[in-house]
């Protein structure tokens, strides 16, 4: 059977997403999947020491504005900090990465945005500088890049009212949480559905996203991210939900026991020109 390339993608990763399910639990699964967010993390790596001022006139003036005009209304761009717990204290990352997250309603937009936005007349003459960049002056040294597709639990980004007015101080804490197989992953996405995000949320941690991870590297893994107005109530709101009840509740539940060999976390800070 010969598909349009569009169509075999679109149909590739649907199929990858079920891959690593229980046979019993795909049917159920497939059909759960529509009204799902899908998402594209992004992770552009620089030089030790670079700018990243063409990166960010590239992503303000010509990728965003492209995403806008197709109906992609709320794009994070961030940079990664370094946080002492213990102190509240927080400082900007040496040489962190630009990280981006874009939201897509199905896997066709995914898809299509990702195969043509770039050849766009606009997007190649507002994000000239980025696109056109020397071999001998790049611009990154390379793009690590993540589809996600949202859990059951929270099947659309969420956007807290201190996002949606673009508080300055306004802090993210994405987490990527590891498994050593896939059904232990399956089991920590499930825990999350089955109460631990609705613990986030009675504590006031606005997540604003979660997602199993379907490609990219790293795998098999879930990724995640809530907020805060500000870094001292983000710390506070983990404190409270060490202690929620429902919590307390499913922590130490057999079905979950192991699920995560590696827990990475990255705070994150938006961008001036960031929709979330």
């Amino acid at each position: 059977m010969n598909l349009p390339r569009r169509e075999f993608l679109k149909t590739s990763l649907a199929a990858s997403a079920l891959t690593a399910l229980p046979a019993g639990l795909q049917a159920a699964e497939g059909n759960a999947g529509s009204g799902r967010d899908y998402y594209e993390l992004r992770a552009y790596r620089l030089k030790p020491g670079a700018s990243t001022a063409r990166l960010d006139a590239y992503l303000e003036s010509a990728l965003i504005p492209a995403l806008g005009q197709r109906g992609i209304k709320t794009v994070g761009a961030f940079t990664q900090i370094e946080v002492d717990k213990a102190t509240g204290a927080s400082k900007p990352m040496v040489d962190s990465p630009v990280w981006v997250l874009i939201p897509h309603s199905s896997l066709e937009s995914f898809v299509n945005v990702s195969a043509d936005l770039n050849a766009d007349a606009a997007v190649q003459k507002a994000g000239q500088a980025y696109l056109g960049a020397g071999k001998d002056s790049p611009v990154f040294t390379r793009i690590d890049s993540w589809l996600l597709r949202a859990f059951a639990g929270m099947p659309r980004l969420e956007l807290p009212a201190f996002s949606r007015d673009r508080v300055k101080t306004r802090v993210l804490e994405m987490r990527s949480y590891e498994s050593f197989s896939e059904s232990k992953a399956l089991a920590k996405m499930a825990m999350f559905n089955d109460g631990e995000i609705g613990v986030m949320k009675d504590v006031g941690m606005s997540p604003i996203f979660f997602g199993q991870a379907i490609s990219g590297r790293d795998l098999p893994h879930l990724t995640y991210a809530t907020s805060a107005p500000d870094l001292a109530t983000h710390l506070a709101n983990w404190k409270k939900f060490s202690t929620h009840p429902g919590w307390l509740k499913i922590k130490d539940l057999p079905q979950y026991a192991d699920t995560v060999s590696k827990n990475t976390p990255f705070f994150l800070v938006p961008a001036a020109y960031s929709q979330i």
